[in-house]
């Protein structure tokens, strides 16, 4: 793919510090299906991130085209360029993703089959993810869909060929917050649960349901897919996360305080609306999406052999 087209997607805002002295470590934000980075953030992590009272980070995200509708494997070249790209222009300084929905799918398979960009990567938030795709999106299969709904499926031949030779594990410290209620990906309990990943490559990887951490409290009541955006529990230990070693531990956090909240610091009823309008955006996206197809894409032939045998061979 043409590098200004990789790049034409990563959105730098004009405050932005680019790492220089005494700035705030770059975050990169990749956003969810049928959404572009801005819609879905707008309401939650760029508020939060551009306000000096509740910011851990400068902020960039990708618009990726189609509102991430298109085959996920090429949606992944857009974040394995802004992580090499933006770490370039930041003095080299290592960088900060946070991802919601699709977007940690991306990421992940980024992190798999280009393994140069693990070691630009500090940490890895995840919001909502669905590593083991959704069995909600078989109800959707009756009819022709987008690719990256296709591949969004719990069974689906992208979600295996991420997961294999180690993908279900973490390749960079990884923290991951999900909801039980999430009305997008599910299952989300149990052993077959589609968020949590395992540790097997010692990256380091906190596993948390909002629902453990905050029983019964409004921080651990129900929240969407989307919600968890805005989540208190999920904005601290995002900041957890940036502020120390490895990723955000529950420890860490003044419980007893954050669980009294349902939304984050600084977050509103207009911060609300918006986070929730990603649904409806998504939707009409998805309804008018031109390349719907009642297959799922073929896995691309790099990613059917093991990813060690492919590392400094792939090009961007």
């Amino acid at each position: 793919m043409p590098e200004s087209k990789l790049r034409s997607a990563l959105h730098i805002p004009k405050d932005f510090l680019y790492g220089g002295q005494n700035a705030a470590q770059p975050i990169l934000l990749v956003g969810g299906t049928g959404n572009p980075g801005y819609v879905t953030f707008a309401g939650n992590l760029i508020p939060l991130l551009q306000n000096p009272q509740t910011s851990f980070g400068d902020p960039v995200w990708l618009n990726i085209p189609e509102y991430s509708l298109d085959d996920v494997q090429t949606n992944a070249e857009y974040v394995a360029y802004a992580i090499s790209y933006l770490s370039s222009i930041c003095n080299n300084r290592r960088i900060a993703v946070l991802a919601f929905s699709q977007g940690n799918l991306d990421a992940q398979w980024a992190y798999k089959f280009w393994p140069s960009i693990r070691e630009l990567v500090s940490d890895h938030v995840a919001f909502s993810p669905g590593y083991h795709g959704t069995v909600l999106t078989e109800f959707m299969a009756v009819a022709p869909l987008p690719p990256a709904w296709r591949q969004s499926t719990y069974h689906s031949k992208l979600v295996a060929a991420m997961r294999a030779d180690g993908g279900d594990s973490a390749w960079v410290p990884t923290t991951i917050i999900y909801s039980g209620t999430d009305n997008i990906v599910q299952p989300q309990s149990g052993e077959g649960a589609s968020s949590p990943l395992m540790d097997n490559h010692g990256a380091g990887v906190s596993n948390v349901k909002i629902q453990d951490v905050c029983p019964r409290k409004p921080a651990g009541g129900f929240y969407t897919h989307e919600g968890v955006l805005m989540n208190p529990v999920a904005y601290a230990l995002a900041k957890d996360a940036l502020m120390h070693d490895g990723p955000g531990k529950v420890e860490r956090l003044e419980l007893d305080e954050i669980c009294r909240h349902f939304m984050a610091p600084g977050l509103g009823i207009e911060e609300f609306i918006l986070t929730e309008n990603n649904v409806v955006f998504a939707g009409a996206t998805t309804l008018l999406y031109h390349g719907k197809s009642w297959n799922e894409p073929n896995i691309k032939a790099y990613a059917v052999r093991k990813p060690d045998e492919i590392h400094g061979k792939k090009k961007l």
